[in-house]
């Protein structure tokens, strides 16, 4: 028998990997012709612990210029990273958005919840209009805090006046799972969109 959660009314996304399909390999195997050295840039100079200082509102054109004043041997594969920002996208995880569609369709309200550079994202806003679905969304660049951190998430729910256990989140990282877990939140971590829906038939939501 499914468990049913009658008092939920909210669905929280991410959109990175849960709506979005985006990596940095994807524009990186363009530039390295070696996957070795493709890895080494990634793990040691542009890496995700220093793309997450962009997502928490440091303006990339400025992280540009000292990472490339740091490693300037680096530097055509640097000025990439945000240069050809949008090669870093291979387009919507459609099963993903469908299920958003249904959500909506179904009257639930709909919430954003993403760790995004603020200036990049108004960039690539146009480029996925399922974004306009949603009842509001929390940037993190724009308010300057980022998952997993409980700041961005407290946000989100005064802005919205959310109440936790009303909620589901779903995300691909646990990290940001436990969190929403520790505020309330019922958490859904993404793997697929299969799963997903049958998590949220298992919940009674779909």
């Amino acid at each position: 028998m499914n468990q049913t959660l009658s008092n939920i009314d909210t669905i929280i996304f991410d959109l990175g990997n849960v709506l979005v399909d985006w990596s940095p390999s994807y524009l990186f195997d363009k530039i390295f012709h070696k996957k070795e050295d493709r890895d080494f840039f990634l793990e040691n100079i542009c890496t995700p612990e220093w793309h997450n200082a962009q997502d928490a509102g440091t303006p990339p054109a400025e992280a540009t210029e000292e990472k490339v004043k740091e490693y300037p041997e680096w530097e055509h594969a640097i000025r990439a990273f945000y240069a050809r920002w949008k090669e870093m996208f291979m387009g919507t995880i459609d099963g993903s958005v469908e299920i958003l569609r249904e959500l909506k369709s179904k009257g639930y309200k709909l919430y954003a919840l993403t760790n995004w550079n603020a200036e990049l994202f108004n960039k690539t806003l146009d480029d996925f209009p399922f974004i306009q679905l949603f009842d509001g969304k929390v940037v993190s660049g724009a308010v300057k805090k980022t998952k997993p951190g409980e700041d961005i998430y407290l946000h989100l729910l005064d802005k919205y006046k959310i109440t936790p256990g009303q909620a589901v989140f779903i995300d691909d990282k646990k990290e940001n799972i436990l969190t929403a877990e520790k505020l309330g939140i019922k958490g859904i971590q993404f793997s697929n969109p299969e799963q997903l829906r049958k998590d949220l038939e298992n919940l009674g939501i779909l």
